[in-house]
């Protein structure tokens, strides 16, 4: 069988030659060399055909190989040497074809793997070696020059550079990276030079899971596609069923296996996938990861929208905008100790704090018997203090009282669009840190073209202050938001809404998201800013952080599940109006082949369309939806 795949565009090639020979001998007055040349292009091409048939039954599977195979065999037992060939090599050239064009569809997968590193340049024993990718472990120096592509997640130590990093973004305006910036395999140095540290290697960088992510997503079937492949295991020998029933009926076989063969579902069942694929394609090039055709059916059912605040609807890139003290320590020395409490921290503000101190020169080191309160803050001990930080919550729940002065500071600062980080010491207000984010540019108008598009509700869930939340809800236009909550309570708001009947989509990029994440129908990460959690649980990422992505995304799965409609609808019209034509003896056997196979073909040009969808193109494919769903 591996032989005769490699060689089937060569069977093809020969087959076409004897038909071409056989139709020419009969021009020139050579009848039985014509009928001799058929029979030979009918026997080879064929040979393909049949062992797809007989492997096929051995799985008790009715396949369309089976149908044609039936046919041919038909064809030669009356005589018809012609429609034998012509249907055979059509069927093989047909193949061809659709191999060339499904290839396409997964051109956005094949370009990303052709840039995949396969060495790099390490520094070992204070001398530049160039070593394959695989042999670089982490904690290993990489160094990377104009031109290069970099070969592992890592962190710049020194140097800088402009990146492309349109492999794992999406986005083409080039990167401007500097000391202690993190980098991504796949993305390629325009112009400069930096030397970095492998954190991530092999199968762990963000590259190698971004190909892994669209492999399983392109082998992912949506919902039509299974109820696609269930009704052709009912359609096919159902097919079978009504070529008899014609032969009994009319007594002509010929008729009967020309509804054999122009019943082909072939268009009907490539149509599904094709679209699911060319879809998930154009996703991956825009930066936008879906997870399988089943959520791209959900994501395009959408109607309402959760959101997190910090990293998601903001910039998630916080900076300390002030450091307040109630007791007599120094502020910097206030910022250390926080700082040290923080490093066992992943929430945003809390690396924002340990940020501020590198910045500020502060030395402190990492703890080790901290304690992690999810949504609240850190208990921790340092230099033998005992020492909490985090929200007013946290403090009264450990029995620390709050100063009246110290809680209307902390009411100004965050009505001022702060998050007021409270600093206890030995159970006692030592300060308060201010924190503020910056709403995303791409925010307020990706929302407003998801509304146009149709979503109803928009939501935020943030543990922040209901200040500051209120402050951003207001400026972006949110239908409502739940502030100071913890990750348990977004899991059920989350859930309260799905009960109300809603489609729900939850967007987060925090570990403290992962639960709600997982929670709604569809979950949504901020791949380049997010943590490894909430991407593996999430089933859209967005690799460059970026609303519009989003609602690129959303538009994507609308126009994606459109084109499987338009597909189905094409195919099965096809094939009603070959079979009415066969039975009024208007179409033929080697013209319904024919027909079958440009069937098919259209079906990819129009699934190939998506590949090139534009989310600002939306209009004009919504515009078709009351004819298709009808």
């Amino acid at each position: 069988m591996k032989f005769i795949n490699k060689h089937k565009n060569h069977i093809t090639f020969i087959a076409a030659v004897l038909i071409g020979i056989g139709f020419l001998s009969d021009s020139i007055g050579y009848g039985n060399m014509k009928d001799g040349a058929l029979i030979a292009a009918t026997a080879i091409a064929s040979i393909p055909i049949f062992i797809k048939a007989i492997q096929a039954l051995r799985m008790k599977a009715f396949s369309i190989e089976l149908l044609v195979s039936i046919a041919v065999i038909a064809a030669l037992y009356i005589g018809e040497y012609v429609e034998s060939a012509v249907v055979t090599f059509l069927f093989l050239f047909g193949a061809y074809l659709e191999s060339r064009t499904l290839e396409k569809t997964r051109s956005s997968l094949k370009q990303l793997v052709d840039m995949a590193p396969l060495e790099a340049t390490v520094i070992r024993d204070d001398h530049q070696v160039v070593v394959p990718i695989e042999e670089v472990v982490e904690g290993d120096q990489v160094v990377i020059r104009s031109g290069g592509k970099v070969p592992v997640d890592g962190k710049i130590i020194s140097g800088q550079a402009f990146l492309n990093e349109a492999a794992v973004t999406g986005e083409s305006t080039l990167a401007s990276k500097t000391t202690n910036d993190i980098v991504f395999s796949g993305t390629i140095v325009d112009s400069g030079y930096v030397e970095i540290v492998a954190e991530k290697v092999g199968d762990d960088t963000t590259f190698a899971k971004i190909i892994e992510l669209i492999e399983e997503a392109q082998e992912t079937k949506s919902k039509t596609e299974k109820f696609l492949d269930r009704f052709a295991n009912y359609y096919t020998p159902s097919v079978v069923v009504l070529a008899i029933i014609v032969y009994i009926l009319t007594r002509n076989l010929h008729l009967a296996i020309t509804f054999l063969v122009v019943a082909c579902p072939g268009a009907l069942v490539i149509g599904a996938p094709v679209s699911t694929v060319a879809g998930i394609g154009n996703g991956a090039k825009h930066g936008v990861l879906v997870k399988g055709g089943e959520v791209m059916d959900k994501l395009s059912k959408v109607d309402t929208l959760v959101f997190d605040k910090t990293g998601t609807l903001t910039k998630g890139k916080p900076e300390v905008t002030d450091i307040k003290v109630f007791t007599n320590i120094d502020s910097n020395e206030l910022l250390r100790i926080v700082a040290q409490a923080e490093t066992i921290s992943e929430h945003h503000l809390g690396q924002t704090i340990v940020k501020e101190a590198q910045a500020r020169n502060l030395t402190f080191s990492k703890i080790d018997n901290g304690e992690v309160i999810k949504g609240n803050g850190i208990r921790a001990y340092i230099d033998g203090r005992s020492v909490v930080v985090g929200n007013r919550s946290l403090l009264e729940a450990d029995g620390i009282e709050v100063p009246v002065n110290v809680g209307k500071y902390a009411l100004e600062r965050e009505m001022a669009g702060n998050t007021a980080v409270f600093v206890a010491i030995e159970e006692k207000v030592a300060g308060i840190i201010s924190i503020a984010d910056q709403i995303r540019e791409d925010a307020a108008r990706a929302l407003a073209e998801m509304r146009k598009n149709g979503i109803k509700k928009i939501v935020m869930l943030t543990g922040d202050n209901k200040h500051t939340a209120g402050l951003v809800a207001n400026q972006l236009g949110l239908d409502v938001y739940y502030a100071e909550l913890l990750p348990e309570d977004k899991v059920d708001y989350v859930k309260k809404l799905k009960e109300e009947g809603n489609v729900v989509a939850m967007a987060g990029d925090g570990i403290n998201d992962a639960p709600a994440i997982a929670t709604a129908h569809i979950g949504l990460a901020m791949g380049k800013g997010g943590t490894d959690v909430s991407m593996e649980t999430a089933d859209v990422v967005l690799m460059a952080d970026k609303l519009m992505q989003f609602s690129h995304a959303y538009s994507l799965s609308k126009a994606t599940i459109l084109n499987i409609k338009q597909n189905t609808f094409f195919a099965v019209g096809i094939v009603f109006i070959l079979l009415v034509g066969v039975l009024m003896g208007s179409v033929h056997l080697a013209s319904g082949m024919f027909i079958h196979e440009a069937s098919v073909l259209l079906v990819i040009l129009n699934a190939m369309r998506l590949i090139r969808f534009n989310h600002k193109t939306i209009k004009a494919e919504k515009d078709l939806q009351p004819i298709m769903s009808k």
